[in-house]
């Protein structure tokens, strides 16, 4: 059963990745979400770029091969739950995901995320400030201004979580849902 936060992160994460706010998820929602991500962090590499681009397309391909049964390409929220606090279901897709967004925000390739390029990359996809500087905390930076890349896809995946509470994820939904 998942946690009252699975629920909320959930929801949250739902209400991002539709980035025209029609309330569904499309294809179109994760190619511009994916775009404007990318353009975030403009001196990642193209291979960077390209993997997270892949990433948030397959993320898509994943949710409508599993939950889209009337075949209308489109994702509702509570289909979109269902679906991605399933382990089983979607695990492969999430460690996916958490590596290429972990990745492209380290284009210097030392293993560590830079604030700026991690606040760039969460705002790009739709969270608050303060709830990402309260997440970039949680994550305990070294020197104060970078987390490991391995940290943050570890954050990724405890996100998606569906028995996970109390995690440094959690600080992205402190006043923006219920």
């Amino acid at each position: 059963m998942p946690t009252t936060e699975a629920n909320d992160r959930v929801q949250l994460v739902f209400s991002l990745f539709d980035a025209d706010g029609n309330g569904v998820l499309e294809a179109d929602d994760f190619e511009l979400m994916g775009t404007r991500v990318i353009a975030a962090v403009p001196e990642a590499g193209d291979s960077a770029k390209s993997r997270l681009l892949d990433a948030f397309r397959r993320y898509w391909q994943t949710l409508v091969r599993e939950l889209d049964a009337d075949g209308d390409g489109r994702v509702s929220p509570e289909e979109f739950t269902a679906v991605v606090l399933d382990p089983e279901r979607f695990d492969a897709t999430v460690d996916e995901f958490a590596d290429a967004l972990a990745t492209i925000g380290d284009p210097d390739g030392d293993g560590f995320v830079e604030r700026a390029h991690f606040t760039a990359l969460m705002t790009a996809i739709g969270f608050q400030r303060p709830n990402i500087e309260a997440l970039f905390g949680a994550f305990q930076p070294v020197d104060g201004d970078r987390v490991s890349v391995t940290t943050w896809a570890d954050g990724i995946r405890d996100y998606y979580r569906p028995e996970k509470s109390g995690i440094p994820g959690d600080h992205l939904t402190a006043g923006t849902v219920r």
